[in-house]
């Protein structure tokens, strides 16, 4: 029997066991399953390590639940809608089907080489019409429960993917709605004091940014707004498209963060910059809009939402965006208005700098009743706010911008807080806002001169009735067109007299059809399809040929998991009420937007269909860090990609999640690889010599206890590690325990039944992480059944103290090698450990019962319980007392387990070791602590 363990040989064979006896099968009728869940990959044809880092994390939890005593819930699917197939078969001469269906079979072949624990039963694809029937189907639920819009919108438009993207699909879009939203970061700095340490930096990160772009009134600026895809540079278009209503949930799903205690503090604050709630005003200006034939056209008033309502005494003119009602309005009588709408469509928000166009229209300030010129200007959004701003030039960054490039007046109403009313010498308003809280300047409005701004701010809502309290989101409707032809068809058709009408239940699911080589969408280009009847009148009709985001396959794809094979639901409704949330989740933080929100949108909006009883899809959710190789990270793009094979399956899976915490980066070494590899190899040839060569031994002695008791905290320690997804400590554990085992068997002939506990123990606390070696050791150990399915170990007795006691054998061995090496004593002969006497174990108790009491009151309580010393002894004593003392072992306890250790000693000192209770009065008596023997070596 070889020692060397061949992986390839041995993973093949358990794989097989594995399959051959469904062992990650779950049963339909299981009671409230461990729900394990690892974000299912993209169909891109071959897997990365972040794939094998994600999975091997998901598997590890798993297979330890599963040994635990859990029913587990562990599936796989593939994400295979998507533009990307499109491209690549496009390029290819082939079609998306073909070539996603190729990537399937090699990425599942892929996995499975790797030993994932999934229960393929269940396996989905999200391109199958079985399961884009139910896109179709949700759809419909969803617009008639009012959540889905149909409305022409200006959209990003990706020139090369030539398809609309939303929001989260365009990089740089979030720092760009931070900039651009009217009061996001100076109008709110009064209140950024109350915000967290992470939102604070992520406002001053987006006020640097916007004092670097307070200085590009002149600039002509580049469009750093790309696809996430391809890195296209994004533009604007106005198209019909189809939204769900995700706002309708904004302020629930702002709060409901609160609520997920087990999801990173990193991803949550993404999510809520994203959502951006701001409380402020909404403050309403009459507007009389001139049109040719000098009457008013129609738009009577205006609002803005302002953070900063206090500072309208100082507003000089009000802006509206380019695709607000106002601004087509006045585009119909103006050209030159009309001209610049056009011109912004075209080149997007980030090209106009702080450009606009006066119009012949008049706003009234609600407060002073002056009327203010309006402007129609790009630097503000339409989906921002009210897509209308007051400007203060001189208490906003960007309205100073927006004045000095217009020559717009800057009047200050609000100055800092001064020392007897001595202005501040450096407040330059010409040359920059001031955006700080202050008391208000304004003589010719005494009920608020001189009143602090917060005050204001307060006070206005209630006395005028022209301003009241609002909240506003930065989140916009999810955008779900897509105009390209591999995605799920949208189920609607378009009727000249019954207007949109959705298909029929009963005709879904509505397939895509033969695939057709084009440009833009091919969905235009196939008659067969678009050409339609009317569900209602039965006249002609013409389909609807965008198609959905992948974003929605993703949004309720953990549902389908639950009945993959059910007919007539998306998903069983009592089983998703008995096995959600999914207990873990496992993915990248990049997904915090793009999927992660809608994810919670869409269980929210299934809860209020009747279709769920929970409103959060995912009890705790693990982001897992980037693998590395030379400082960036692993991708095909940059050749740097080391692939699974090089190194096997176990090498890769154990390596992967002993090097770092699951949510750390780290980099990718070869020297590093090479630990996970000797670990293997170590453990597989202790067991093999173990079971043909090992003579053994039936008594029991000193040192075996001492290794049983530290198999046992082995055991607690992992277990906790692996409850709290610390692989890397739990394999650092293993790593211990086997060169413990190792120095054990070569000290002295192993006592088998404690040392084949040590093996099994390695083997079952292996297993979750490198499930072929567990299954192997196990095997030539004869342990009961496969591994997979075995208990996990418990400890044989009370390890509730197990790092008490392992600190204590680990700092004496310590002590020990310090003493050697500072006397230089090259030959030890006699290493004595001495034990503290038992008063000090006393007084060190009552030190710990209450740490708050006075140290004269100890001493006085030691002497009344008859310590056999002085009071001057124990009071110096308490002086030098470890504050952790009292949380040391019991007296008998220290010296029974130091006893045991004393081969340790020996082993790597190669001198005779006693341990002996310090003698009263002595030397040693007065040296030893609790927790800290006093050391004699000869």
């Amino acid at each position: 029997m070889t020692s060397h363990y061949d992986h390839a040989q041995v993973q093949e064979f358990w794989q097989y066991v594995w399959e051959r006896d469904d062992v990650y099968e779950l049963d339909d009728d299981a009671v409230d399953p461990t729900y394990v869940l690892g974000m299912f990959p993209y169909t891109s044809g071959e897997l990365h390590m972040g794939h094998i880092r994600n999975y091997a994390i998901t598997d590890a939890y798993a297979r330890y639940r599963r040994m635990q005593g859990d029913d587990v819930l562990h599936p796989m699917g593939w994400d295979a809608f998507g533009l990307p197939a499109e491209n690549a078969a496009y390029e290819r001469a082939s079609d998306p089907e073909s070539w996603t269906q190729a990537c399937i079979r090699r990425m599942r072949e892929e996995l499975e080489t790797m030993g994932f624990g999934y229960d393929w039963s269940r396996e989905i694809t999200t391109c199958e019409p079985d399961y884009y029937r139910w896109n179709q189907w949700l759809f419909k639920r969803l617009y008639e429960e009012g959540l889905v819009e149909y409305e022409a919108a200006t959209v990003n438009w990706c020139p090369d993917c030539e398809t609309v993207l939303a929001d989260a699909q365009v990089e740089g879009r979030e720092a760009e709605r931070s900039e651009a939203s009217e009061r996001a970061s100076d109008e709110a700095a009064s209140r950024e004091a109350e915000r967290s340490e992470a939102s604070e930096r992520a406002s001053d990160e987006a006020a640097s940014r916007e004092a670097e772009r307070s200085e590009a009134s002149e600039r002509a600026s580049g469009n750093d707004r790309v696809c996430w895809r391809c890195e296209t540079p994004v533009g604007r278009r106005e198209l019909d498209q189809w939204f769900f209503t995700i706002t309708d949930y904004a302020e629930e799903l702002y709060e409901g963060l609160d609520d997920l205690a087990e999801w990173p503090d990193g991803v949550r604050e993404i999510q809520r910059n994203w959502i951006g709630r701001q409380e402020g005003a909404r403050l309403t200006f009459d507007v009389e809009p001139i049109g040719d034939d000098g009457r008013g056209n129609g738009t009577t008033a205006v609002d803005v939402f302002s953070t900063r309502p206090e500072t309208v005494f100082g507003a000089t003119y009000v802006a509206v965006s380019p695709g607000h009602d106002l601004a087509r309005e006045l585009a119909e009588a103006d050209d030159a208005v009309a001209d610049y709408v056009a011109t912004v469509r075209e080149r997007g928000p980030d090209e106009v700098g702080f450009d606009g166009v006066e119009t012949d229209a008049r706003a009234v300030n609600p407060l002073t009743g002056e009327e203010l010129p309006v402007y129609v200007a790009g630097y503000v959004l339409d989906d921002v706010g009210t897509g209308a701003v007051m400007g203060v030039p001189a208490h906003n960054d960007r309205d100073h911008a927006f004045a000095r490039e217009h020559g717009l007046p800057i009047e200050s109403v609000l100055v800092p807080e001064a020392a007897d009313d001595v202005p501040d010498p450096d407040l330059d308003l010409e040359s920059a806002a001031y955006t700080g809280e202050g008391r208000l300047s304004i003589p010719d409005q005494p009920a608020y001169d001189g009143l602090e701004s917060a005050t204001v701010r307060e006070q206005l809502p209630d006395e005028h009735d022209a301003i009241e309290d609002d909240v506003t989101y930065r989140l916009r409707d999810w955008l779900i067109s897509r105009q390209r032809y591999w995605g799920t068809p949208i189920p609607v058709v378009h009727c000249d007299d019954c207007g949109h009408v959705l298909v029929p239940d009963e005709d879904l699911p509505v397939e895509l059809p033969e695939f057709v080589r084009t440009t833009g969408n091919p969905l235009e280009e196939h008659d067969t399809f678009r050409e339609t009847t009317c569900p209602e009148c039965g006249g002609p009709a013409r389909r609807e040929t965008d198609t959905m985001d992948t974003f929605v396959d993703s949004s309720w794809y953990f549902l389908r998991f639950l009945s993959p094979d059910l007919d007539d639901a998306p998903f069983d409704v009592d089983r998703a009420a008995e096995w959600l949330p999914v207990d873990v989740y496992v993915g990248g933080d990049e997904h915090a937007v793009l999927h992660l929100l809608y994810i919670r949108f869409f269980t929210r909006a299934l809860a209020d269909i009747g279709l769920l009883d929970r409103r959060e899809p995912v009890e705790k959710l693990v982001s897992q860090g980037t693998v590395l190789y030379d400082g960036e990270k692993m991708s095909s793009s940059k050749g740097n990609v080391v692939t699974p094979q090089e190194y096997g399956a176990e090498t890769t899976r154990l390596f992967l999640l002993s090097a770092a915490h699951p949510e750390q980066d780290f980099e990718w070494t070869a020297n590093d690889v090479r630990g996970a590899y000797d670990l293997q190899q170590t453990v597989h040839r202790m067991v093999t010599e173990f079971v043909t060569e090992d003579e053994t031994r039936v008594e029991r002695r000193d040192h075996d206890d001492y290794l049983a008791a530290e198999i046992d905290r082995t055991i607690a320690a992992v277990t906790d590690e692996y409850e709290r997804f610390r692989f890397h400590r739990a394999a650092t554990e293993i790593r211990e325990l086997a060169r413990l085992l190792r120095r054990y068997r070569e000290f002295d002939r192993p006592h088998e039944a404690t040392y084949r506990r040590g093996l099994l123990t390695l083997a079952a606390l292996l297993a979750p992480m490198a499930p072929h070696l567990g299954e192997e050791l196990w095997n030539k150990l004869r342990g009961d059944g496969l591994v997979v399915e075995a208990d996990w170990p418990d400890p044989d007795r009370d390890v509730t103290a197990y790092e008490r006691e392992r600190r204590l054998i680990e700092t004496t061995v310590d002590d020990v090698r310090d003493i050697v090496d500072v006397a230089a004593i090259d030959d030890p002969e006699r290493i004595e450990l001495v034990v503290a006497p038992d008063w000090k174990y006393r007084v060190a108790a009552l030190r710990a019962a209450d740490e708050s009491e006075e140290r004269a009151s100890i001493v006085d309580r030691a002497v009344d319980e008859a310590v056999p010393v002085d009071r001057e002894t124990v009071a110096s004593f308490l002086a030098d007392l470890d504050p952790e003392a009292g949380q040391q072992l019991p007296r008998d306890r220290e010296r029974s387990l130091l006893e045991r250790a004393t081969w340790l000693v020996t082993d790597e000192f190669d001198a005779d070791v006693a341990v002996r209770t310090a003698t009263p009065g002595s030397e040693s008596a007065a040296k030893a602590r609790p927790g800290k023997p006093a050391i004699h070596i000869s």
